[in-house]
């Protein structure tokens, strides 16, 4: 006899999964389904989307060896339908019951679709996490700020790591101070681990090419690991050869190196293969046994444990209308130039290009290069969170929308961040080696060759002043512009003007 049918979505891929645990191997039947409405609701990058039905089918072959029923549905396949609730309304006829197991996805649309389905839904918690949404809740009631930085620290006493005795080790919480130097090229650093796609991965990459030709993004060479011994080789490869140099050069960008020393792990950590706390304990052993500098380890504790559990709890805590949030009134269409078209920045040509052929860019260069450059042109903040969901591979809404819409954009008026993260051209410069080979000068202010982010900066602040005034971060700021030469204010904002003008007539900027 049928027991219930048990949803594990493509995001879900880890066997400790809460539906799972809760589900009987003997009566429920595990469903799994690659659905194009998933696969087309934004224009996902294809390597993304090649990642994630090669990583399903992998996932599912592991379950039937584990004695699971999977009842898989593969795209091309003739009966299949175009949505997940479409699929388990399939499998529900086919199989006789309507009761249906679900861990909680992580996006209100599939929420509300499993909601709004005719089936008889249990939703579990996804407690993949180390902080619940209700544990969320109850530590943001009542304060003026949620500030990360202190939900971090409750994180750190709740799992112990890098703990001395209640305290911190190395007697304070955070060592980011240490973590903004700029990086010379070096031909003996390691690269992430690549994979060479097997079998399965092969007959995902042929369909993907077949069905999303026109998708942005390169699909091959493909090196994503899709199981999660891959990824555990591929975060023993990282412990090993790049995190003591990450906490010095996480924030620096090289143009012929695109991973310095990033993990790349967060695309496999999202997809479930890898959790949260097996990546921090692996970090942490590495410093307890001296390998790895404190600066390093306690940099990439505060991503996971803080950063990114932060974010998930503002995504839920804010609810579904979060993504259409624009505080700020932005309605400029987001530039081709986001879709590879010619640039002359080369800060922006190397972003772009290396998302393209990637599917990966690291926190700055999403933050102060693309994102610094969306919100400074004032672009449309829910065509920015688009974009950044279909193009990179570690990218789904929980984590990806207040990234954008808060840190980013400054959309949701300043729950996540204190002040707008714009910057000149001169923190490009400091922190990369992009300025050399630009058609423009960092180190022109005005007139022709100025740089447009040097031109945009003062611009934006100008047409936020009202706003941004009285922040007393941005203060100093206000003043420098209010001391500058009048000749010279009005040659930064005709040049702004000009830059806008031909982002709006589509003329290479």
């Amino acid at each position: 006899m049928v027991g219930r049918l048990v949803l594990v979505l493509g995001d879900q891929l880890s066997p400790d999964l809460s539906a799972l645990r809760e589900a009987d191997k003997d009566r429920d039947i595990v469903v799994m389904a690659e659905v194009m409405d998933e696969a087309r609701y934004v224009p996902h990058h294809p390597k993304k989307i090649a990642l994630v039905l090669s990583a399903m089918r992998h996932f599912a072959e592991e379950l039937r060896g584990d004695g699971w029923q999977v009842a898989y549905t593969k795209m091309d396949d003739a009966a299949a339908t175009r949505s997940i609730t479409g699929e388990l309304m399939r499998r529900a006829e086919e199989h006789g019951t309507t009761d249906v197991l679900a861990t909680r996805p992580g996006e209100w649309r599939l929420i509300e679709a499993l909601e709004n389905a005719p089936l008889k839904l249990t939703q579990l918690p996804d407690d993949r996490f180390i902080c619940s949404l209700d544990e969320f809740d109850a530590w943001a009631e009542g304060r003026k700020e949620l500030r990360m930085e202190y939900f971090y620290r409750e994180m750190r006493r709740k799992t112990g790591l890098m703990m001395d005795e209640g305290n911190p080790a190395g007697g304070k919480w955070n060592f980011d101070h240490d973590n903004r130097k700029p990086a010379k090229t070096d031909l003996l650093r390691a690269d992430p681990m690549a994979f060479t796609p097997d079998d399965i991965t092969e007959e995902v990459l042929d369909l993907v090419e077949t069905t999303f030709p026109s998708n942005f993004g390169a699909l091959r060479p493909f090196w994503f690991a899709v199981t999660r011994p891959q990824a555990r080789r591929a975060l023993d490869h990282f412990a090993k050869h790049l995190l003591p140099g990450f906490g010095d050069y996480q924030d620096a960008m090289l143009q012929d190196d695109r991973f310095l020393h990033h993990s790349i792990l967060s695309v496999y950590l999202n997809i479930g293969l890898l959790s949260p706390m097996e990546i921090c304990r692996r970090v942490e052993k590495e410093w307890q046994e001296g390998r790895v500098p404190i600066n390093a380890a306690e940099g990439y504790i505060r991503q996971v444990i803080g950063w990114r559990e932060y974010m998930r709890g503002i995504y839920f805590r804010e609810g579904p209308d979060y993504t259409s949030r624009n505080t700020l009134g932005h309605d400029r269409a987001l530039p081709p130039l986001y879709w590879g078209a010619e640039t002359k920045m080369n800060c922006l040509a190397q972003a772009v290009g290396q998302t393209r052929d990637e599917a990966y860019a690291h926190h700055i260069q999403r933050l102060m290069v693309t994102g610094n450059f969306a919100l400074l042109a004032g672009i449309d903040p829910a065509e920015v969170h688009e974009w950044y969901l279909a193009v990179y591979a570690d990218a789904y809404e929980w984590v990806e929308a207040p990234n954008v819409i808060g840190m980013s954009q400054f959309a949701d008026g300043g729950i996540i961040a204190s002040k707008p993260y714009v910057s000149s051209g001169n923190y490009i410069a400091k922190m990369s080696d992009y300025c050399g080979n630009c058609a423009y000068s960092v180190k022109q202010k005005t007139g022709e060759g100025a740089c447009p982010f040097n031109l945009l900066y003062w611009d934006f602040l100008v047409r936020h002043r009202e706003q941004f005034a009285r922040n007393p971060r941005m203060g100093p700021v206000f003043r420098t512009w209010d001391k500058m030469d009048e000749t010279r204010r009005d040659a930064v904002l005709k040049g702004a003007a000009q830059v806008l003008d031909d982002l709006d007539a589509g003329r290479t900027v």
